[in-house]
């Protein structure tokens, strides 16, 4: 009787201890995934708050707030399985469906080179004072395009974490994609309400009876200004980045070698941390000229359209 009940607990501690195994695997993984896609996790942070510039700040936290619900549910109830799917039936399907991905990026960071370039970035301002004054009728607009954005980023960094971990059984993966979605979501808009709400802070700060904190409230509350619509532009280059990096990945992945092989060759003759920037500023020329292209048809058809029409 004792030799069985003793028998019995060393299978609990057996499990216990493999069950801990399994959870110190999951978190190593996840924390290795989630660290490969560190460079998309800044660029959808960057991207973020130019959806809230121009709004009511009382209605900043809600919009970030329906914005991260969205990117969890593109992150686990439609990212998380179609990719596990994929890359278990059909992973050749994961470089196209980026790509298209890419092409979408690259076409809304050009739009938006474009509205700044042609004067018509007034336009994109008083459509935001516009929803700070209807925030009911016109909040799910600006939900709606974040989410469309966040999906595309969303996309890559789970399936860049999925790359990571694709030695791991099914199910394991499913659970260290579920953790990566998780914390990749909190990290990003938590940061992005930081950032956003830090202009209060610093008028609360600037209140204060000590000089030396009212002086930093102040700072703060002079700085914000400068620092969303600096993040906004870095928002644009993101896109521009992130979309034209997927493109030069895509056709190298599809068997078109050239232009990612004269990036990389690039990159390698400067080396270390400039062959990094050297990447980046190619992966942004690819993006904005793909985009322009794109932005140039989406803006030429209707008015061909029109002309004809008349």
């Amino acid at each position: 009787m004792a030799a069985g009940l003793f028998a019995l607990l060393d299978d609990v501690a057996a499990l216990v201890r493999l069950t801990t195994a399994s959870l110190d695997d999951v978190a190593g993984a996840a924390g290795r995934a989630s660290a490969k896609a560190a460079g998309v996790v800044v660029d959808d942070a960057a991207v973020t708050p130019r959806y809230v510039q121009g709004l009511e700040p009382q209605r900043e936290l809600s919009i970030i707030g329906r914005i991260a619900r969205g990117s969890l549910i593109n992150k686990i109830v439609i990212i998380l399985p179609v990719a596990l799917l994929l890359s278990q039936f059909a992973p050749w399907a994961l470089t196209p469906i980026l790509m298209l991905g890419g092409l979408y990026l690259s076409y809304e960071g050009a739009e938006k080179v474009w509205e700044k370039v042609s004067g018509h970035e007034e336009h994109a301002e008083s459509r935001n004072e516009a929803v700070a004054a209807n925030p009911e009728e016109n909040e799910k607009k600006v939900v709606s395009s974040a989410v469309r954005t966040d999906f595309i980023l969303s996309a890559e960094i789970m399936v860049i974490a999925l790359n990571e971990v694709a030695s791991e059984g099914v199910v394991a993966r499913a659970v260290i994609l579920a953790v990566v979605a998780v914390v990749i979501t909190a990290l990003v808009y938590g940061v992005v309400a930081l950032i956003v709400k830090m202009d209060d802070a610093g008028l609360a700060l600037s209140q204060r009876e000590s000089t030396a904190v009212a002086r930093l409230g102040r700072g703060l509350v002079t700085a914000m200004p400068i620092v969303l619509a600096t993040l906004a532009n870095v928002g644009i280059v993101a896109m521009l980045w992130v979309g034209g990096h997927i493109l030069l990945v895509g056709v190298d992945e599809l068997g078109f070698h050239p232009p990612y092989a004269f990036v990389h060759h690039l990159e390698e003759l400067v080396g270390g941390g400039p062959g990094w920037l050297v990447n980046t500023l190619c992966s942004a020329v690819v993006g904005l000229v793909v985009g322009g292209i794109l932005v140039a048809i989406a803006h030429l058809l209707p008015t061909r359209s029109a002309a004809q029409h008349s």
